[in-house]
């Protein structure tokens, strides 16, 4: 059973974010000659904490609350600070959709230490009940980075019914220790239209712009199995808003691609190449008639900063399946189908990743990788990179690129799962490549859990749940996951966000 770990680092860790902070000029490229680089992984740093929203009991609302349990960070630098880290998460999940809340961890020191800040006002016990603001829950955090520094998050705010649902931004201008009032995107009450699965970014080529971006699915995806999402009588549109003032106004949100018969768009992320080109990526779902759906990961480019879209470019086809638990079936929630882009800030170079079952012939998922070197509009034939062994399952995937052109990938697998039916061992793995990525060859892999831990302990929201996405970014040359996992039995404080920094060894 995994213990819980000290706020403070070891050495190997003030070193590696030593190292990071240094900003070393790029070395490798992507497409260059490989070499064998050696990682080191740092002990893990706890960052979260006991629940602020203990005390929060809203009477009546339908489900079962986790307290205590977080799940689906996300993560990033502040450019003009490399010791600032901001990590968020979901605090005390729901199991029918939706948190409590949405707490922060932020540090100022590189991670030696880090406070938790709750993200105000944006729920009913974030204290936003206080301002009149009538949303139960808040789920799908996400945050960016300006090239100033100012750090933008954005939250899903929904009614416990889930018939009402909003995107709210907000603002902090310190790193993440107080943020202002946050912002109305959308709002909207419908029986038949959800606002879902949104992203925030940053544009690090121009301070005043940011782009919030996200799908509008015509039932509530919390209320839908894996099987639901992945059938052609779903729908959703792809939604834009953006801010051209450094988050002061937002623009009125707008269809970027609606839906025709038996099409719809889910889990969209904005990149932003070098010449400010933005490259958008998403899980695109396409079916007529009584023919099968097909599944296929997807980007729309925009030049001119989000204010008109290319149509749909397939990158790959999809071809995730339903994680489950190898002794007894029972689900397990990942980000099945749902992509990860990064882009290489030097190169332009772009690079995507997802679950899929391709490799084992619809037995298992791994983590399947692509890239493109024109921008988005044509890319190289997915390949598995993950290093999981025989038949356990890779999931969740996330993907950075450092400065020195480094890419990283994170997931969880099975690999050390035992046949005890009470039990569901799980780890976490960064895997790394230097050159000519497309091989799978090329990639390393370093053990980010010291020891298994218990996805069984995971809250149950449509299965075993830690969350749909888990954050990864770097500090230089030093990348850092963000990530949850569970503190295996313990059904009062079950899951917890850690963090940790993973570089080239000494």
């Amino acid at each position: 059973m995994l213990q819980q770990r000290p706020t403070t680092r070891s050495t190997v860790h003030h070193w590696l974010v030593a190292l990071g902070v240094s900003l070393a000029v790029v070395v490798f490229g992507p497409l260059t000659p490989t070499t064998a680089v050696p990682f080191s992984v740092a002990p893990l740093t706890l960052v979260s904490g006991p629940s602020p929203f203990a005390a929060c009991d809203i009477f009546g609302e339908p489900g079962t609350n986790f307290l205590n349990a977080e799940v689906e960070p996300w993560v990033d630098v502040n450019p003009t600070n490399p010791r600032n880290i901001v990590g968020v998460w979901q605090q005390d999940r729901w199991s029918n959709g939706g948190a409590r809340g949405l707490v922060a961890g932020v540090t100022h020191n590189g991670g030696r230490t880090w406070k938790r800040v709750v993200i105000p006002n944006i729920n009913k016990c974030s204290g936003g009940v206080l301002d009149g603001i009538n949303y139960d829950r808040a789920s799908d955090p996400w945050l960016s980075f300006a090239p100033n520094g100012r750090l933008y998050h954005i939250s899903l705010s929904a009614t416990a019914d889930l018939r009402t649902s909003a995107l709210l931004v907000s603002k902090s201008t310190d790193g993440g220790d107080t943020w202002g009032s946050p912002t109305t995107i959308i709002e909207t009450t419908s029986d038949f239209r959800f606002n879902d699965k949104e992203s925030i970014t940053a544009d690090p080529t121009d301070p005043t712009l940011a782009y919030a971006i996200w799908d509008q699915s015509r039932f509530p995806s919390d209320n839908a199995d894996f099987n639901a999402l992945h059938s052609f009588a779903f729908r959703g549109d792809a939604y834009f808003s953006r801010t051209i003032d450094g988050g002061n106004t937002w623009e009125a949100p707008r269809a970027i691609f609606a839906s025709k018969s038996n099409e719809f768009t889910i889990g969209h992320q904005i990149a932003v190449l070098p010449d400010g080109t933005l490259v958008d990526v998403f899980n695109f779902i396409k079916g007529s008639g009584l023919n099968a759906p097909g599944f296929f990961q997807a980007v729309m480019r925009s030049t001119d900063h989000g204010a008109t879209w290319s149509a749909p470019i397939i990158a790959a086809s999809e071809r995730a399946v339903q994680v489950v638990d190898p002794d007894t079936g029972a689900p397990v929630r990942t980000g099945a189908g749902l992509p990860a882009i990064a882009v290489d800030a030097g190169s332009g170079i772009l690079f995507i990743v997802w679950e899929d079952a391709r490799f084992s012939g619809s037995a298992h998922n791994d983590v399947a990788f692509s890239m493109s070197t024109d921008g988005g509009f044509t890319w190289s034939t997915p390949v598995k990179i993950n290093k999981t062994p025989g038949n356990a399952a890779a999931f969740t995937p996330s993907v950075h690129v450092a400065a020195d052109g480094t890419i990283a990938v994170t997931y969880y697998d099975f690999r050390n799962n035992t046949s005890d039916p009470n039990t569901l061992g799980t780890d976490y793995w960064i895997i790394h490549c230097h050159g000519a990525c497309f091989n799978p060859e090329n990639w390393s892999e370093n053990r980010i859990t010291p020891s298994s831990f218990d996805m069984r302990t995971a809250p149950f929201a449509r299965g075993f749940f830690v969350g749909d996405y888990e954050g990864l970014t770097s500090v230089g040359d030093t990348f850092i996951p963000f990530f949850v996992q569970t503190n295996s039995g313990n059904l009062t404080n079950r899951t917890d966000a850690f963090e940790t920094a993973a570089g080239a060894a000494p």
